[in-house]
Protein backbone atom coordinates (compact mmCIF):
# COMPACT_ATOMS: atom_id res chain seq x y z
CA UNK A 1 0.00 0.00 0.00
CA UNK A 2 1.72 3.38 -1.21
CA UNK A 3 2.77 5.60 1.61
CA UNK A 4 1.39 9.40 1.21
CA UNK A 5 3.77 11.66 2.90
CA UNK A 6 3.09 13.77 5.58
CA UNK A 7 5.24 17.15 6.99
CA UNK A 8 7.69 16.08 9.41
CA UNK A 9 9.01 12.64 11.22
CA UNK A 10 10.83 12.75 14.77
CA UNK A 11 13.94 11.65 14.79
CA UNK A 12 16.05 11.26 17.37
CA UNK A 13 14.45 14.14 18.99
CA UNK A 14 14.29 16.49 16.27
CA UNK A 15 11.26 16.93 13.58
CA UNK A 16 12.88 16.81 9.79
CA UNK A 17 11.15 17.29 6.83
CA UNK A 18 9.60 14.22 5.16
CA UNK A 19 12.16 14.23 2.49
CA UNK A 20 15.14 14.77 4.88
CA UNK A 21 14.25 11.66 7.27
CA UNK A 22 17.36 9.42 5.68
CA UNK A 23 19.25 6.75 6.95
CA UNK A 24 23.34 5.71 5.74
CA UNK A 25 23.53 3.07 3.93
CA UNK A 26 25.62 1.20 6.28
CA UNK A 27 22.90 1.35 9.27
CA UNK A 28 23.60 -1.93 11.11
CA UNK A 29 19.49 -2.47 10.99
CA UNK A 30 19.36 -2.40 7.58
CA UNK A 31 22.35 -5.07 7.17
CA UNK A 32 20.66 -7.50 10.05
CA UNK A 33 17.56 -6.70 10.89
CA UNK A 34 17.90 -5.36 14.40
CA UNK A 35 15.64 -3.37 15.59
CA UNK A 36 12.32 -3.10 16.95
CA UNK A 37 9.06 -1.45 16.42
CA UNK A 38 5.03 -0.64 17.12
CA UNK A 39 1.98 0.19 14.79
CA UNK A 40 -0.22 2.60 16.54
CA UNK A 41 -3.29 4.83 14.71
CA UNK A 42 -5.01 7.40 15.86
CA UNK A 43 -8.88 8.33 15.13
CA UNK A 44 -10.97 11.17 14.65
CA UNK A 45 -13.18 11.55 18.19
CA UNK A 46 -15.99 13.72 19.07
CA UNK A 47 -13.46 15.76 20.95
CA UNK A 48 -10.86 16.11 18.72
CA UNK A 49 -7.76 13.35 17.67
CA UNK A 50 -6.48 10.77 20.22
CA UNK A 51 -3.92 8.15 19.71
CA UNK A 52 -5.46 4.81 21.13
CA UNK A 53 -3.34 2.79 23.24
CA UNK A 54 -0.52 4.82 22.90
CA UNK A 55 0.91 4.55 26.33
CA UNK A 56 0.50 0.80 25.89
CA UNK A 57 2.37 0.67 22.24
CA UNK A 58 5.48 2.49 23.48
CA UNK A 59 5.34 0.18 26.71
CA UNK A 60 5.96 -2.86 24.48
CA UNK A 61 8.32 -1.07 22.80
CA UNK A 62 10.50 -0.63 25.20
CA UNK A 63 9.83 -4.78 26.20
CA UNK A 64 10.76 -5.36 22.77
CA UNK A 65 14.12 -3.08 22.90
CA UNK A 66 15.03 -5.27 26.46
CA UNK A 67 14.29 -8.82 25.02
CA UNK A 68 17.03 -7.87 21.92
CA UNK A 69 19.03 -5.93 24.71
CA UNK A 70 18.75 -2.40 22.80
CA UNK A 71 19.12 0.41 24.83
CA UNK A 72 16.81 3.24 24.35
CA UNK A 73 18.20 6.84 24.52
CA UNK A 74 14.89 8.23 25.04
CA UNK A 75 12.45 7.82 27.96
CA UNK A 76 8.72 6.87 27.43
CA UNK A 77 7.73 9.93 28.50
CA UNK A 78 9.60 11.54 25.60
CA UNK A 79 8.16 9.26 22.85
CA UNK A 80 4.89 9.15 24.14
CA UNK A 81 4.82 13.35 23.48
CA UNK A 82 7.20 13.21 20.56
CA UNK A 83 4.02 10.85 19.15
CA UNK A 84 1.35 13.00 20.15
CA UNK A 85 3.89 16.23 18.87
CA UNK A 86 4.36 14.68 15.45
CA UNK A 87 0.26 14.20 14.74
CA UNK A 88 -0.27 17.52 15.77
CA UNK A 89 2.42 18.86 13.45
CA UNK A 90 1.28 17.37 10.37
CA UNK A 91 -2.45 18.29 10.96
CA UNK A 92 -3.30 14.26 10.98
CA UNK A 93 -6.93 13.99 12.05
CA UNK A 94 -6.58 10.56 11.27
CA UNK A 95 -3.02 8.45 10.79
CA UNK A 96 -1.06 5.32 11.05
CA UNK A 97 2.14 6.04 13.54
CA UNK A 98 5.12 3.92 13.14
CA UNK A 99 8.02 4.39 15.74
CA UNK A 100 11.04 2.65 15.14
CA UNK A 101 14.43 1.83 17.48
CA UNK A 102 16.97 0.44 15.40
CA UNK A 103 20.66 0.35 15.75
CA UNK A 104 22.34 2.51 13.55
CA UNK A 105 25.42 3.63 11.11
CA UNK A 106 29.29 3.43 13.17
CA UNK A 107 29.70 -0.11 13.69
CA UNK A 108 28.93 -3.61 11.53
CA UNK A 109 29.46 -7.25 12.63
CA UNK A 110 26.82 -9.57 14.61
CA UNK A 111 27.44 -8.76 17.73
CA UNK A 112 25.73 -5.26 17.93
CA UNK A 113 26.48 -4.32 21.84
CA UNK A 114 28.52 -1.34 20.61
CA UNK A 115 25.88 0.41 18.16
CA UNK A 116 24.24 3.14 18.78
CA UNK A 117 20.87 2.79 19.01
CA UNK A 118 18.47 5.34 16.48
CA UNK A 119 14.76 6.03 17.25
CA UNK A 120 12.65 7.63 14.60
CA UNK A 121 8.36 8.18 14.86
CA UNK A 122 6.83 8.27 11.49
CA UNK A 123 2.80 9.46 11.25
CA UNK A 124 0.78 9.33 7.83
CA UNK A 125 -2.66 8.59 6.29
CA UNK A 126 -3.27 5.11 6.07
CA UNK A 127 -6.24 3.23 4.74
CA UNK A 128 -7.61 -0.33 6.21
CA UNK A 129 -4.48 -2.79 6.00
CA UNK A 130 -6.73 -5.38 4.41
CA UNK A 131 -9.34 -3.37 2.32
CA UNK A 132 -12.35 -1.69 2.45
CA UNK A 133 -14.36 -4.67 1.20
CA UNK A 134 -12.25 -7.12 3.76
CA UNK A 135 -13.45 -5.07 6.68
CA UNK A 136 -17.15 -5.38 5.39
CA UNK A 137 -17.23 -8.67 4.06
CA UNK A 138 -14.49 -10.42 5.15
CA UNK A 139 -11.43 -12.00 3.70
CA UNK A 140 -9.96 -15.14 2.29
CA UNK A 141 -7.20 -17.02 4.59
CA UNK A 142 -4.57 -19.93 3.63
CA UNK A 143 -2.49 -22.27 5.83
CA UNK A 144 0.67 -20.79 4.88
CA UNK A 145 3.81 -23.56 4.42
CA UNK A 146 5.83 -21.66 6.05
CA UNK A 147 6.38 -22.45 9.99
CA UNK A 148 6.40 -19.50 12.58
CA UNK A 149 9.90 -19.61 14.07
CA UNK A 150 10.07 -21.42 17.01
CA UNK A 151 9.93 -19.35 20.11
CA UNK A 152 13.63 -20.63 21.23
CA UNK A 153 15.29 -19.44 17.56
CA UNK A 154 13.67 -15.89 17.58
CA UNK A 155 11.43 -14.53 20.52
CA UNK A 156 7.69 -13.81 19.32
CA UNK A 157 7.26 -11.84 22.76
CA UNK A 158 8.95 -9.21 20.54
CA UNK A 159 8.15 -7.07 17.55
CA UNK A 160 11.82 -7.15 15.68
CA UNK A 161 12.23 -5.84 12.16
CA UNK A 162 14.27 -8.50 10.61
CA UNK A 163 11.62 -11.12 11.94
CA UNK A 164 9.28 -9.98 9.64
CA UNK A 165 10.74 -11.91 6.70
CA UNK A 166 9.07 -15.27 7.95
CA UNK A 167 5.92 -13.20 7.68
CA UNK A 168 6.82 -11.81 4.81
CA UNK A 169 7.32 -15.09 2.91
CA UNK A 170 3.84 -16.05 4.14
CA UNK A 171 1.75 -12.91 2.91
CA UNK A 172 3.44 -13.32 -0.57
CA UNK A 173 2.80 -17.13 -0.42
CA UNK A 174 -1.07 -16.33 0.23
CA UNK A 175 -1.39 -13.41 -2.16
CA UNK A 176 0.19 -15.32 -5.24
CA UNK A 177 -2.36 -17.99 -4.61
CA UNK A 178 -5.03 -15.84 -5.01
CA UNK A 179 -5.45 -15.11 -0.93
CA UNK A 180 -5.80 -12.27 1.24
CA UNK A 181 -4.01 -13.60 4.05
CA UNK A 182 -1.73 -16.23 5.88
CA UNK A 183 -2.16 -17.93 8.77
CA UNK A 184 0.89 -19.47 10.22
CA UNK A 185 1.55 -22.45 12.45
CA UNK A 186 3.82 -23.42 14.67
CA UNK A 187 6.78 -25.86 14.34
CA UNK A 188 4.06 -28.34 16.64
CA UNK A 189 1.30 -27.56 14.42
CA UNK A 190 -0.95 -25.16 16.20
CA UNK A 191 -2.43 -22.18 15.23
CA UNK A 192 0.03 -19.21 15.75
CA UNK A 193 -1.01 -15.96 13.87
CA UNK A 194 -1.63 -14.16 10.64
CA UNK A 195 1.40 -12.52 8.88
CA UNK A 196 0.57 -9.10 10.96
CA UNK A 197 -2.51 -10.02 12.67
CA UNK A 198 -3.74 -12.12 15.83
CA UNK A 199 -6.46 -14.95 15.34
CA UNK A 200 -9.42 -15.09 16.91
CA UNK A 201 -11.81 -18.47 16.76
CA UNK A 202 -15.79 -18.85 17.48
CA UNK A 203 -16.81 -22.47 17.83
CA UNK A 204 -20.16 -23.62 19.58
CA UNK A 205 -20.46 -19.85 21.46
CA UNK A 206 -17.20 -19.17 22.77
CA UNK A 207 -14.10 -17.41 21.28
CA UNK A 208 -11.02 -18.62 21.55
CA UNK A 209 -7.61 -17.05 20.28
CA UNK A 210 -3.85 -18.51 20.65
CA UNK A 211 -1.60 -18.66 23.39
CA UNK A 212 2.24 -16.63 22.93
CA UNK A 213 3.66 -20.12 23.65
CA UNK A 214 2.22 -21.32 19.85
CA UNK A 215 4.01 -18.31 18.61
CA UNK A 216 1.80 -15.40 18.50
CA UNK A 217 2.49 -11.69 19.84
CA UNK A 218 0.95 -10.40 22.71
CA UNK A 219 -1.02 -8.28 20.93
CA UNK A 220 -2.91 -4.80 21.81
CA UNK A 221 -5.54 -5.39 19.41
CA UNK A 222 -5.76 -8.63 20.97
CA UNK A 223 -6.06 -7.28 24.13
CA UNK A 224 -8.45 -4.73 23.76
CA UNK A 225 -10.91 -6.87 21.45
CA UNK A 226 -10.63 -9.55 24.58
CA UNK A 227 -11.94 -6.77 26.57
CA UNK A 228 -14.27 -5.47 24.38
CA UNK A 229 -16.12 -9.39 23.93
CA UNK A 230 -15.78 -9.94 27.77
CA UNK A 231 -17.91 -6.03 27.96
CA UNK A 232 -20.39 -7.44 25.63
CA UNK A 233 -20.57 -10.77 27.42
CA UNK A 234 -18.52 -13.30 25.34
CA UNK A 235 -16.66 -15.78 26.67
CA UNK A 236 -12.81 -15.75 25.72
CA UNK A 237 -9.97 -18.47 26.02
CA UNK A 238 -6.36 -18.31 25.44
CA UNK A 239 -6.10 -22.17 23.91
CA UNK A 240 -4.14 -23.92 21.56
CA UNK A 241 -5.93 -24.63 17.98
CA UNK A 242 -5.46 -26.96 15.23
CA UNK A 243 -6.01 -26.31 11.82
CA UNK A 244 -9.25 -27.97 11.36
CA UNK A 245 -10.34 -25.87 14.12
CA UNK A 246 -10.24 -23.37 11.74
CA UNK A 247 -12.33 -25.36 8.95
CA UNK A 248 -14.91 -26.25 11.61
CA UNK A 249 -15.20 -22.33 13.07
CA UNK A 250 -18.23 -20.89 13.26
CA UNK A 251 -16.52 -17.41 12.96
CA UNK A 252 -13.54 -16.27 12.19
CA UNK A 253 -11.75 -12.82 12.95
CA UNK A 254 -7.95 -11.38 12.41
CA UNK A 255 -7.19 -8.50 14.21
CA UNK A 256 -4.34 -5.67 14.55
CA UNK A 257 -3.52 -2.29 14.78
CA UNK A 258 -3.49 -1.84 11.10
CA UNK A 259 -6.05 -4.42 10.02
CA UNK A 260 -8.65 -3.18 12.99
CA UNK A 261 -10.91 -6.19 13.19
CA UNK A 262 -11.53 -7.83 10.12
CA UNK A 263 -14.06 -10.57 9.42
CA UNK A 264 -12.48 -13.85 7.39
CA UNK A 265 -14.78 -15.63 5.56
CA UNK A 266 -12.99 -18.49 4.41
CA UNK A 267 -9.59 -20.88 4.96
CA UNK A 268 -8.14 -22.95 2.47
CA UNK A 269 -11.52 -22.71 0.79
CA UNK A 270 -12.96 -23.92 3.24
CA UNK A 271 -16.36 -21.63 3.65
CA UNK A 272 -16.31 -19.93 7.82
CA UNK A 273 -19.76 -20.47 9.17
CA UNK A 274 -22.34 -19.18 6.60
CA UNK A 275 -19.94 -17.46 4.54
CA UNK A 276 -20.76 -13.64 5.66
CA UNK A 277 -19.31 -11.96 9.16
CA UNK A 278 -20.88 -13.41 11.65
CA UNK A 279 -23.15 -12.19 14.96
CA UNK A 280 -20.27 -12.55 16.96
CA UNK A 281 -17.45 -11.10 14.99
CA UNK A 282 -19.95 -7.87 14.02
CA UNK A 283 -20.41 -7.17 17.40
CA UNK A 284 -17.22 -7.22 18.80
CA UNK A 285 -15.75 -4.79 15.24
CA UNK A 286 -18.15 -2.52 15.86
CA UNK A 287 -17.81 -2.06 19.46
CA UNK A 288 -13.89 -1.92 18.40
CA UNK A 289 -14.85 1.25 16.33
CA UNK A 290 -16.99 2.83 19.02
CA UNK A 291 -13.60 2.45 21.31
CA UNK A 292 -11.30 4.17 18.92
CA UNK A 293 -13.29 6.95 17.92
CA UNK A 294 -14.32 7.92 21.51
CA UNK A 295 -18.14 6.88 20.82
CA UNK A 296 -18.21 4.98 24.15
CA UNK A 297 -18.54 5.76 27.89
CA UNK A 298 -16.12 2.83 28.12
CA UNK A 299 -12.54 2.61 28.46
CA UNK A 300 -11.71 6.13 28.16
CA UNK A 301 -8.03 5.21 29.37
CA UNK A 302 -7.09 4.01 25.98
CA UNK A 303 -7.46 7.26 24.64
CA UNK A 304 -4.85 9.71 24.62
CA UNK A 305 -5.77 13.31 23.24
CA UNK A 306 -3.06 15.15 20.58
CA UNK A 307 -4.75 18.78 22.24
Amino acid sequence: MPIEKSGYIWMNGEFKAWDDANIHVLTHGLHYGSGVFEGIRAYKTPTGTAVFRLVDHIDRLFQSAKIFMIDIPFTREELINGTLELVKRNGLEECYIRPIVYLGYGEMGLNPLACKADVSIAAWKWGTYLGAEGLAKGIRLKISSWVRHNPNSLPPAAKGTGMYINSSLAKVEAVKAGYDEAILLSPQGYVSECTGENVFVVRKGKVYTPPTSAGALEGITQSTVSALANDLGYEVEVANLLRSDLYTAEEIFVCGTAAEVTPAVSVDDRIVGDGVPGVFTKAIQAAYFKAVHGESDDHKEWLDYVG
